[in-house]
């Protein structure tokens, strides 16, 4: 009898194959110590990871590549606005060959005032649509989150279908309104109607996220003597901040890019917004100052930017909350 073991594993091969044993039993030994030799297969938590990896890397190559598609445009108009005009469309790539400081000065200077009051025009209108819209809508928000009365659910009904009208269903009724105001020319048209919480699509965001507060808080509020006064101004606003910063950055967003209606109710030069500055470097002729008019909107994109990149996670800390995707 031979006493041997794997020198991997230690287990004795022949160790119970006496030396007279028949030859099956020893064919069988022999196989046993082939299956102990072999190696061991790859486990399938290492194939699955490996699997995972790869789709993650491929999705992230796409969203990368997608993302660069995005900013294309972007990065074409901010390498424009450093070249001659000339050079704008005979060289689409993204170095210039000479670089033209001179188009942010000229278009500063371009128009009838110096870009820097439609800077200020837009401003003023912005904060009056930011500070409306944060008062009046979640006034309105609170009122069909926590207020009980007749009609609730169809006036609420009433307020989400006018979402789906366009702008340029109302424009006229409201041109005739304001004409007959004469708040024609001023920015009473762009701020005021903020005020009366006519953004049902904040509103509606706003409820979703007073929905979401246990009224169980109000309940306390009001055995310590609160009424619906101190619980919207001491419990409510402040933990609807994310809604709030939502409605914020997005009425930012939307009113400085606004075009149709700041072009509609203001005519004057004096009282003129980016928007409309940014139209008036296209002549009657249809030809443009390229330079100036693409170094003017990188100035106009900054703003936006800024607000954007300081209040993103407010903007996704809203959505997420609120439910709207």
């Amino acid at each position: 009898m031979t006493d041997t073991t794997h020198p991997a594993t230690g287990i004795p091969t022949d160790a119970a194959v006496p030396e007279d044993a028949a030859p099956g039993a020893r064919s069988r030994s022999t196989l046993s110590q082939l299956a102990a030799d072999a190696p061991p297969t790859a486990p399938r938590p290492r194939r699955r990871a490996q699997s995972a990896r790869a789709r993650s890397v491929l999705k992230h190559v796409l969203l990368i590549a997608f993302g660069l598609v995005m900013l294309y445009p972007l990065l074409w108009m901010l390498a424009s606005s450093f070249k001659p005009s000339a050079l704008i469309f005979r060289e689409p790539g993204l170095i210039p060959s000479a670089v033209d400081l001179g188009n942010y000065t000229d278009g500063w200077n371009a128009l009838t005032h110096p870009f820097g009051h439609y800077l200020l025009n837009s401003a003023v209108v912005v904060l009056g649509s930011v500070l409306g819209n944060l008062v009046s809508c979640s006034l309105a928000a609170y009122a069909f989150a926590r207020l009980q009365f007749r009609g609730r659910g169809v006036w609420f009904a009433i307020m989400l279908m006018s979402i789906m009208l366009p702008i340029h269903v109302v424009i006229v009724p409201q041109y005739v309104l304001f004409s007959s105001l004469e708040w024609i020319n001023t920015f009473l048209p762009l701020i005021v109607p903020k005020l009366l919480a006519t953004d049902a699509f904040f509103i509606f965001l706003m409820v979703q996220f007073f929905r979401g507060i246990p009224k169980e808080l109000d309940e306390a509020a009001r055995l310590d003597g609160c009424g619906h006064g101190r619980i919207y101004l001491r419990i409510m606003m402040p933990l609807a901040l994310p809604a709030l910063a939502t409605t914020a950055i997005f009425t930012f967003i939307w009113t400085w890019n606004d075009f149709f209606s700041q072009l509609i109710f203001l005519t004057k030069p004096d009282m003129y917004t980016v928007p409309i500055a940014l139209r008036t470097f296209v002549d009657a002729t249809g030809q443009s100052s390229w330079g100036p008019m693409f170094a003017m909107s990188i100035v106009s994109l900054v703003p936006v930017f800024l607000v954007f990149l300081f209040g993103q996670k407010y903007l996704v800390k809203g959505i997420a909350t609120t439910g709207i995707k």
